[in-house]
């Protein structure tokens, strides 16, 4: 099966002296109808990596090296007016905050039907009874009157169902999806959730889900990637890679998530902080923050490989998930 999303090698720098990589070597793919979930703590790449697909890497960010391929096609070479007629029609983008992704001025409706009469031929009474049948999909009740309503009437959860509405219109194959449970409830968050699978199952649409929460990864995701510093530390399948991490940092993500019945009462955390780009230490990144750690990871960095069906960049990626889980809490 050709991937309908293919990175490879991907890098992403910062001008200076010398540059800052803001991506290194970042190796992703996404198949119809999957669901691929990055994840990571804030200043990862997450991000950064969604708008490197849509071609909208803002200056002074700049691609150096790698390729970006949709549906065997490479994209990251392609003029800004290729691009443009891709953005909507192919790829398409679920942005964090809904409130400013949606235009306070018009009305729900407005927006709907230019975005569709945008990537289609149609006259405005079919974009206007398109308009209705897209938020009839992503649930929003009497989607007929809601279509006159401003976005500042609409709820937060309502507001993020009329962006994947919009993200919709162009009948696009592709979906990336930055942080669309943030600020949600979690009510809300499980219904968005569940939204954004149906349209993977039901269309065979596939979605790039950036969050930096492991919880909804393990609701939503098929595959999981996790980025550190810019670097892809482990992917794979999302039970292996939740049930049998491998990387360290994988392990300290998974063991902050709460756990009812645990009886902890300071759930582990990850000691330190993501490096600096300036500050970026040599070897594994991970290192000055691992508990295994040792004279080679201080200096070499790891190479990914394949260990079953996940792939990871860690020498003691073998090592037994007790010895690795020595995170330290608060209070040690």
């Amino acid at each position: 099966m050709t991937a309908l999303l293919d990175i490879r090698a991907l890098r992403v720098e910062l001008p200076g002296s010398p540059p800052l990589a803001v991506l290194d070597d970042v190796t992703l793919s996404v198949n119809p109808g999957e669901i691929l979930g990055v994840v990571g703590e804030s200043g990862a790449g997450k991000s950064v990596t969604g708008a490197a697909v849509l071609g909208l890497l803002t200056s002074p960010l700049r691609q150096v090296a790698g390729e970006i391929r949709f549906d065997g096609t490479r994209i990251d070479i392609l003029p800004e007016a290729r691009m443009r007629r891709l953005r909507g029609s192919e790829i398409a983008m679920v942005f964090q905050d809904p409130l400013t992704a949606l235009n306070p001025v018009f009305t729900v409706g407005q927006q709907l039907i230019q975005t569709i009469r945008e990537h289609s031929p149609m006259g405005r009474t079919a974009a206007h009874a398109r308009a209705v049948a897209l938020l009839r999909e992503v649930g929003i009740s009497d989607p007929e009157a809601r279509l006159d309503a401003y976005p500042h009437e609409f709820s937060g959860g309502m507001r993020q169902r009329v962006v994947i509405a919009l993200a919709l219109a162009g009948e696009p194959r592709l979906i990336i999806a930055d942080e669309p449970t943030t600020a949600l409830d979690v009510s809300i968050q499980a219904q968005i959730i569940a939204l954004l699978v149906g349209l993977a199952r039901s269309r065979g649409v596939g979605v790039l889900l950036i969050t930096h929460d492991m919880g909804v990864i393990a609701e939503a995701a098929d595959r999981v990637a996790v980025l550190y510093a810019g670097r892809v530390a482990e992917i794979g399948p999302v039970a292996e890679v939740l049930l049998h991490p491998r990387h360290p940092y994988t392990r300290g993500l998974v063991g902050a998530i709460p756990r009812i019945g645990a009886g902890l009462e300071v759930l582990p955390q990850i000691p330190g902080a993501m490096p600096r780009l300036d500050a970026l230490p040599e070897g594994c990144a991970f290192n000055p923050r691992c508990p295994l750690a040792d004279a080679r990871c201080r200096a070499e960095r790891p190479v990914p490989r394949l260990l079953g069906a996940v792939q990871v960049a860690c020498f003691h990626a073998e090592a037994r998930q007790t010895d690795a889980a020595q995170i330290e809490r608060p209070d040690a």
